[in-house]
């Protein structure tokens, strides 16, 4: 089974802060390279998720030895200090009145005698809503692989951003997009910004509507003058939920803009209007 986290809802999640609100300390980023990273596997053999996280980790995967393991691996290992743990975790949010249950992408460390929601987490990245299919992110795990990669070797080398507010880090990014390609999928787009014409009303810099195959091929090629969005929404599995919606480098995999909306009939599950005012605005 998929192991569930009851987290605080903050603003950008880079670690999922459990009931305890424990954040990781400096020491466990620098433990984190004596480790052996073990990926836990999706229970279900033919997931998309299985077969990309296979290829991704060959290809990018730099900062300790790993190994794939399945759920009965994981539970026999995770009180042992001496792995970390790529694994996907379900994860709910304290006062969420929506009750949405989300998949996100975490860096666990092993910590004797610690239940999974304490487990410290090094980097989470939100996939998914839980019933969502995963084809709908497989696509771009390459680019989330290589955030946490950065997003490690960043914490570990300036420490003093741990307990910093990361996300206003990150953000300074936004003021790059008019140097970028932004890459947008048809469906991840409200009817009224859902064409190349209707999008330059609003957003002056370069954009394309594009395939999710000319997304990924950005990411393999590490295009440097690329950006993608990332939306995590329902997919029509639950109505009263948020849409949040994330910009990443393809090259360098950073996030250029993050928010987040409540779905109704005006805003609906995609990139808003307001979205392309904002990335602009800064």
């Amino acid at each position: 089974m998929r192991k569930l986290i009851f987290a605080t809802l903050v603003v950008f999640v880079f670690s999922v802060v459990n009931a305890q609100e424990h954040l990781p300390t400096a020491d466990e980023y620098a433990s984190f390279f004596k480790t052996k990273t073990l990926v836990v596997m999706d229970p279900n053999p033919m997931s998309d998720f299985n077969f990309k996280i296979k290829e991704v980790m060959s290809k990018v995967w730099t900062l300790t030895d790993y190994e794939f393991i399945d759920d009965k691996e994981f539970e026999e290992r995770r009180n042992d200090p001496a792995y970390s743990f790529l694994v996907t975790t379900v994860v709910t949010f304290d006062h969420d009145k929506t009750k949405a249950r989300y998949n996100f992408l975490s860096l666990l460390m092993g910590e004797a005698e610690k239940d999974v929601k304490e487990l410290p987490d090094l980097c989470s990245i939100p996939l998914s809503y839980l019933r969502v299919e995963d084809d709908s992110y497989a696509y771009k795990m390459e680019a989330f692989i290589r955030f946490i990669q950065d997003h490690v070797q960043l914490m570990h080398e300036k420490p003093e951003l741990i307990k910093a507010n990361v996300f206003k880090y990150y953000n300074k990014n936004i003021k790059s997009l008019k140097d970028k390609t932004l890459l947008l999928v048809k469906e991840d787009l409200q009817e009224t910004v859902n064409s190349q014409s209707k999008i330059q009303r609003l957003y002056p810099y370069d954009v394309k509507i594009v395939s999710r195959d000319e997304v990924t091929q950005a990411i393999e090629q590490k295009d440097k003058d690329v950006v993608f969005l990332h939306k995590v929404g329902p997919e029509g599995t639950k109505y009263k939920a948020r849409c949040y919606k994330i910009l990443v480098g393809a090259a360098d995999s950073r996030f250029y803009y993050f928010d987040y909306h409540m779905i109704n009939k005006k805003h609906r599950d995609a990139l808003l209007e307001k979205d392309l005012k904002r990335m602009v605005s800064h």
